[in-house]
């Protein structure tokens, strides 16, 4: 498949909002569905370019396919990150571009990023439970689970499972 990974274009960061709600929303991440407080952040690309570096994944003609937030430890977006670490959130992928390598991808340009970064040593992420999906790309990338970080962002929500990978 012809994919390209780069930094996100401002023409696209309504497509890929849309991308991002769509998948949380159709694959019933979303406690709340349509009326999750989570759901406006996820459409909101415009506020995460500005606070953190978004990345998405486009085809050969240009389509964007999917997208993902990385931030390194101490910047807006990291919930979990600390000194020395980087994380990616917000990892989706187009229903029809599912099965075709877009979020191993975008995964994989997360990591290299924070290689990349200089004295940054691990990358983490927190995922709900229910993502198994992604918690297949995760171990077969190298991720392990960190269950001494799992977290609740918020009240009477189930705890996000969280993974790491040394550099």
């Amino acid at each position: 498949m012809d994919l390209t990974i780069r930094a996100v274009r401002p023409e696209e960061h309504e497509a890929l909002g849309d991308i991002t709600a769509r998948a949380y929303l159709d694959d019933g991440h979303l406690d709340f569905g349509e009326d999750d407080d989570y759901l406006h952040l996820l459409r909101d690309v415009t506020r995460r370019v500005a606070e953190a570096e978004v990345l998405v994944a486009v085809d050969g003609a240009g389509a964007v396919l999917g997208g993902v937030t990385f931030a390194r430890g101490g910047e807006e977006w990291a919930d979990i990150a600390g000194e020395g670490e980087a994380e990616f959130r917000m990892l989706a992928a187009a229903k029809d571009a599912r099965g075709r390598g877009v979020g191993e991808a975008l995964v994989r340009a997360c990591v290299e990023r924070a290689r990349e970064s200089g004295g940054c040593r691990r990358v983490v992420l927190s995922t709900q439970p229910r993502m198994a999906s992604a918690h297949r790309i995760y171990e077969r990338m190298g991720f392990v689970r960190t269950p001494g970080r799992d977290w609740t962002p918020v009240p009477d929500m189930d705890p996000l499972l969280t993974y790491a990978l040394e550099l």
